[in-house]
């Protein structure tokens, strides 16, 4: 993602994966559905940083909290946001993320 290679980053994900993001009713479920998100999202937005600031594991589960900075490309402007993600990885792929950030550190 950081590099700005969607292949190579969506090869991290299982086909049926699923990814439950802050501000959507239902999780986006299959490699496909995501890759049109990650497609818009390089499209308004380059990224600069993902600070790790905690990880932890606990069996298949991975535990993360971190700050991420972009750029936004129409405007320059940089956003950067805290969250948490929570992911489950079978057979080295993450078929399960759930994320929790708050969508109004966007909108200051």
């Amino acid at each position: 993602w950081l590099a700005g290679d969607a292949d190579a980053y969506l090869a991290l994900w299982a086909d049926e994966m699923q990814i439950h993001l802050p501000g959507t009713a239902d999780p986006i479920c299959g490699k496909a559905e995501y890759a049109k998100v990650i497609e818009q999202s390089n499209k308004n937005l380059l990224p600069l940083s993902w600070e790790f600031h905690r990880l932890a594991i606990d069996g298949d589960h991975v535990l993360s909290e971190w700050t991420i900075s972009g750029k936004v490309r129409q405007t320059g402007k940089t956003l950067s946001w805290r969250g948490m993600g929570i992911c489950r990885i079978e057979d080295g792929l993450i078929h399960l993320w759930r994320e929790y950030w708050d969508p109004a550190q966007l909108k200051r």
